[in-house]
């Protein structure tokens, strides 16, 4: 049976796709969980019109995205936060705190999953963040000072 997947589908097809699957498959599973719909000739020409603005729509953002990683290479962000004198934080910096500075000091907005941090930041000092998108990556500078008192 032919189907149009509404849904990515694991071992079966990304969103939008025209696949042929079994019928008891499409009319158990598929079509009452709303992951697919028959194909008809009309919905796959209105699938294929669907796919044509999404695929221009990827591009445009592709295009901001090398042009967001590529603005990032002279900037340099600085988060001030408590600290204890031997340089420990009281809390961790964690990738949403960062989006969140580099959007308001630099005006570069970047989805948190972009940055490359496997560990919560827990010290003062300075450090060379990576931004990594598919085949596509670029560093900024991230500076990490002690406010107040506790210097």
């Amino acid at each position: 049976m032919k189907v149009i997947l509404l849904a990515d589908i694991a071992n079966v097809g990304q969103k939008h796709d025209v696949k042929e699957v079994a019928s008891g498959y499409a009319a158990n599973f598929l079509i009452p969980r709303k992951l697919a719909e028959i194909a008809t000739d009309s919905k796959i020409k209105r699938v294929s019109e669907l796919k044509k603005q999404h695929k221009a729509e990827r591009e445009v953002q592709e295009q901001l995205l090398s042009k967001n990683i590529e603005s990032l290479k002279n900037i340099s962000i600085e988060i001030k936060v408590p600290a204890t004198e031997q340089g420990h934080l009281f809390k961790g910096i964690h990738k949403e705190e960062i989006v969140l500075q580099l959007k308001e000091q630099a005006h570069i907005d970047i989805a948190p999953e972009m940055i490359v941090l496997k560990h919560p930041i827990k010290k003062v000092g300075e450090l060379d963040m990576e931004v990594r998108v598919r085949d596509k990556s670029g560093t900024f500078k991230l500076i990490i000072s002690a406010e107040g008192p506790l210097k």
